[in-house]
């Protein structure tokens, strides 16, 4: 399946419908260090980050959003609990989008007074909603945070926007259990045509945090869900962006990049293919050529089984072969290989 979702305007950019897939991260930066955000928010962007998250737990925090929208030319997300001025403050100060929880802001006249706002700004509004965060009468009904208790509650808040005439949302469901997350980003997809925001949360940190988000996010892109995605790791946000690209790479929704290849080495393996292949991807980082690049151990199989590859190249004894489309091109010393191979990307 490929769901269609409803396409909505987030700052200069698209999201849902055919639109692509946006990467989203967020700052961990404390709201109180305005240069640190600053600085980090420009670290995200240059790693190629499509929309930049941040908190404002309180008044003073709001006093990010202008220097962080002088300094980056994405997205920018106000997260937002409990207090609805902050929502209101945020969208006065030109944020792009709120992420907010309309059941935890008080009574409906707050909920309809940032309704009323992002509607006149066109600002969206994301409901998140995550297994932490459950109103008590639908824990009461479910017993605890089950996928169907967490659509449940996202229709809820998404029908309090409704009500006033607020439709431009994006849904997020995030649970830390793997499966209980894919179980409720499906059940959200057959029940509404909002823009899907994917994501484990609490993930962990990076090995791990990376295993579960590639496991959870992967398997409902694959099925055609989603439609801007999170990775959420306990690190450097930066390196959230470099996985949520893995994952669109390794899934083909991603290809205006080099996708590597590269064998897991055997017996027959002569040469330092680890840390080869390591500086081969390291060096492609900021290559921007949709080509499948092949780092092979050995020559017996090297050309053959990655036949595919626009370049290539295989190990030896001491040497090495470099390879284009399954045809050899050369033999060169293994000190000259990967100088050799990027030689040969240059010129692709």
């Amino acid at each position: 399946m490929n769901r269609q979702s409803k396409k909505i305007k987030i700052g200069n950019t698209t999201l849902g419908g055919d639109s692509r897939i946006l990467v989203q991260s967020m700052l961990n930066v404390p709201a109180e260090n305005i240069k640190g955000s600053v600085e980090q928010a420009v670290e995200l962007e240059k790693a190629g980050c499509d929309v930049i998250r941040f908190a404002i737990p309180h008044e003073k925090a709001l006093d990010l959003v202008e220097p962080i929208k002088n300094a980056v030319s994405v997205p920018l997300v106000a997260d937002i609990h409990f207090d609805y001025r902050l929502a209101l403050g945020a969208a006065e100060r030109g944020i792009d989008k709120i992420r907010i929880n309309p059941g935890n802001i008080g009574d409906e006249s707050r909920v309809k007074a940032v309704a009323d706002i992002c509607n006149q700004k066109g600002i969206p509004i994301r409901i998140g909603v995550n297994s932490g965060s459950l109103e008590k009468e639908i824990l009461a009904k479910y017993g605890s945070p089950t996928p169907e208790a967490m659509v449940e509650s996202a229709m809820f808040h998404a029908s309090l926007l409704e009500k006033f005439d607020f439709d431009d949302i994006v849904i997020s469901i995030k649970s830390s259990n793997v499966q209980t997350m894919i179980k409720a980003y499906e059940l959200a997809a057959e029940k509404c045509n909002y823009p899907l925001h994917l994501g484990v949360t609490e993930a962990g940190t990076e090995r791990m945090g990376i295993i579960k988000s590639s496991i959870g996010i992967g398997s409902l892109l694959a099925h055609g869900i989603g439609d801007t995605i999170r990775v959420s790791l306990t690190d450097n946000p930066v390196k959230e962006v470099y996985a949520a690209f893995d994952i669109l790479k390794a899934l083909g929704l991603k290809t205006d990049c080099p996708y590597l290849i590269s064998c897991p080495t055997c017996g027959r393996t002569k040469i330092d293919l680890v840390s080869l292949a390591n500086q081969v991807e390291e060096r492609l980082k900021d290559c921007k050529k949709p080509i499948k690049v092949a780092v092979m151990g050995c020559i017996v199989n090297g050309p053959g089984e990655a036949k595919e590859a626009d370049i290539g190249i295989a190990g030896g004894d001491g040497c090495g072969l470099i390879f284009k489309k399954g045809e050899i091109l050369r033999k060169v010393d293994e000190k000259d290989l990967l100088d050799e191979l990027m030689k040969e990307i240059e010129k692709l």
